[in-house]
């Protein structure tokens, strides 16, 4: 089930990028930061009030883990600007790279109270097909 979550998770963030993108090309970069956290903001809210949801205790979050709201406007902002010049594959296969290059980081490291997962050659495998695979796609 988690697999499956995960690819749908890929294709509504495609699905997002693009319309983020364009409401970016209408509104300009910050104002449709605004709007579109403006909605993601009512929708939660809908969601917690028709699932009858609470919000759990916030006391003991250790402040650097807020900062996650921060880091998401700055992926709106970012995935905005580069969706105008490289298109949704480009800009969510480079994104995806980016992701996997610090996700392997934080595992390896254990950063941010993660258990730990050691880097190996396989990963180093998986990471030049994928830059290999991004490379053939700015070839066309």
């Amino acid at each position: 089930m988690n697999y499956f979550i995960s690819i749908f998770t890929g294709i509504i963030l495609s699905v997002m990028i693009s319309l983020n993108g364009q409401v970016g090309n209408i509104a300009g970069n910050y104002a449709s930061s605004i709007i579109i956290h403006f909605v993601g903001l009512i929708g939660i809210i809908l969601v917690l009030i028709f699932t009858k949801s609470k919000i759990g205790n916030l006391k003991g979050i250790p402040f650097y883990m807020f900062t996650g709201g921060l880091i998401g406007i700055l992926t709106v902002l970012f995935t905005n600007a580069s969706f105008a010049g490289l298109g949704v594959s480009l800009t969510v296969s480079l994104s995806l790279l980016g992701q996997l290059v610090i996700s392997l980081v934080i595992d390896h490291f254990g950063y941010f109270n993660m258990p730990v997962v050691e880097f190996n050659k396989k990963k180093i495998l998986g990471l030049v097909i994928i830059v290999a695979g991004i490379y053939v796609m700015t070839l066309s």
